[in-house]
């Protein structure tokens, strides 16, 4: 690369770093997030326990409030439970529902979750709290998607909260600071290939 060409490029990156230092100047609040994560793609679950695993890092108490995947030995579960001080791990779910079978039984699961997390979030406990697929369960109406609002709406201020799971409402949309729909371009088990250890669980 030549002389001008060096000299270019940093003149660029100069004028970017100021204007991104100008915009950084105005960006001096901190609030507790509403997050969502939709979508038909994978990650939305992984994504959430990324960010858990920042809270730990800083020292921050995180609740985890598993809707679905409660009957499952996850391993996410597993390296969690080597924090017990600073994270609360309720795998509360029994299944998929075409997996129970037993309507009424999912909407009590369900049901028993939600009054898990409300409380998680009302307490003012934890920085994170993590509503794993309750955008499955107020689908189905096993959850009321208005009190998870309202909830929502009125937490306390330094509380992010995740709600992960396919078909988001744009009601919930609309209430989140932050939303991400995870897109399925390709998956292998199209392709005749389980779910495995240290990708799916």
């Amino acid at each position: 690369m030549s002389e001008a060409d060096l000299d270019k490029h940093a003149s660029k990156m100069a004028k970017k770093k100021a204007a991104r230092d100008k915009m950084m100047e105005k960006k001096i609040d901190e609030k507790g997030l509403v997050i969502v994560h939709t979508g038909k793609g994978k990650g939305k679950s992984s994504s959430a326990f990324g960010m858990a695993l920042r809270c730990v890092g800083h020292g921050f108490k995180v609740g985890v409030i598993q809707f679905i995947k409660g009957a499952w030995d996850t391993a996410e579960r597993r390296v969690f439970e080597g924090f017990p001080d600073l994270v609360t791990f309720k795998a509360m779910g029994e299944g998929f529902t075409w997996e129970t079978q037993d309507k009424e039984r999912d909407i009590q699961a369900a049901q028993k979750a939600w009054a898990a997390a409300k409380e998680m979030i009302d307490s003012g406990d934890y920085r994170m709290v993590i509503l794993d697929e309750i955008n499955v369960a107020m689908r189905y109406d096993y959850v009321d998607e208005a009190e998870v609002i309202e909830t929502l709406t009125h937490r306390p201020d330094m509380v992010h909260v995740v709600l992960t799971g396919r078909h988001a409402s744009e009601t919930l949309l609309d209430c989140a600071d932050l939303a991400t729909e995870m897109t399925l371009v390709k998956h292998p088990f199209r392709s005749g290939i389980k779910a495995q250890p240290g990708v799916e669980f």
